[in-house]
């Protein structure tokens, strides 16, 4: 894949938003890992999952 930032502009209903930060907030390494085809891979699912988590906490959907 082409090295290059990728924006993303996503609407969900509010159910939609609380999911998927619940998603975000549970979902680990383990799971990428089980997913990713390596190690790097899996780092880089979970750094993208935290910036999805991060970009939700900052309209106030942050689940504890």
């Amino acid at each position: 894949m082409q090295d290059h930032t990728v924006t993303l502009h996503v609407e969900l209903d509010g159910e939609q938003a609380w999911a998927l930060a619940q998603l975000l907030k549970r979902i680990g390494f383990s799971d990428c890992r089980g997913l990713a085809q390596d190690d790097i891979e899996a780092r880089l699912m979970i750094t993208a999952t935290e910036r999805v988590r991060s970009a939700l906490a900052e309209v106030g959907i942050a689940p504890r």
